[in-house]
């Protein structure tokens, strides 16, 4: 039996309620997990936590060079124990083995160390204008907080892609996988603890759809990158408007 809890702030805790739920493999239709319910005051308290992360001085003063390295340690991570994510993969969402351990897995890692790359190659651009002495630069910066949330379909695979390059760029985040498929994102997380990311700039956040309502219209929240149903996707752009927070939908069925 895979129990998993929320973490925020660097803690894993149960919701703050208490309540849990199920997690089901579809091959046999047997309970193999439980996951917790994260409650409204959960969710304050991950997007608390994550602003505190992504303010604080050994996340903001982490050089790219150093982030580059951490995402490469989460990838090696994951090659290292690939076997045991891939089975996590297949009895939660039912994916064949050969498919989770011959494609998945690896092609995860591939992305932690596509962006840990990236991480050093991030420009900013200076142009002259026309006042003379004068000139205009851009300087980018990371958006701040992001909530990653992610489908039951291929959900290690979707919350790397999600995940890699919010690091990568210096983000703090919360992942909020399916409530279908919570187990290999939360083993996810775990190895992003074991690699240092420090403390507060990843938090996890599991439940159902009420979890994530109060994730994209959270005013604390300044980044929403979903991948899901059309239907969601328009109620995610209405709750953007709020603080005009920016939104990633990729959007089917």
């Amino acid at each position: 039996m895979h129990n998993t809890q929320l973490l925020i702030a660097n803690e894993w805790v149960d919701a703050s309620d208490g309540r849990t739920g199920e997690t089901v493999d579809p091959a046999t239709n047997q309970v193999i997990g439980r996951f917790a319910e994260a409650t409204i005051s959960d969710v304050d308290a991950a997007v608390a936590s994550a602003r505190v992360g992504f303010e604080s001085d050994a996340w903001q003063g982490m050089s790219p060079d150093a982030r580059g390295q951490l995402l490469w340690r989460i990838a090696d991570l994951l090659d290292r124990d690939a076997k045991e994510i891939a089975a996590l993969e297949t009895a939660d969402q039912g994916q064949p083995t050969f498919m989770s351990v011959g494609v998945n897995l690896p092609l995860t890692a591939q992305v932690f160390r596509y962006y840990a790359g990236y991480a050093t190659k991030i420009e900013g651009t200076v142009s002259p204008v026309s006042i003379p002495g004068n000139l205009s630069f851009q300087q980018r910066v990371p958006v701040g907080v992001c909530a990653l949330i992610t489908p039951w379909n291929f959900p290690l695979a979707i919350a790397a892609w999600k995940l890699a390059p919010a690091l990568a760029t210096g983000n703090a985040v919360i992942l909020k996988p399916a409530e279908q498929t919570p187990l290999s994102t939360m083993k996810l997380v775990e190895l992003c603890l074991e690699a240092g990311v420090p403390a507060g700039v990843v938090n996890l956040l599991t439940g159902g759809p009420e979890v994530g309502k109060a994730l994209v219209s959270h005013r604390g929240v300044d980044k929403v990158s979903f991948t899901g149903s059309t239907e969601t996707g328009q109620h995610i752009v209405r709750a953007s408007a709020g603080n005009l927070k920016r939104v990633s939908l990729e959007l089917g069925g």
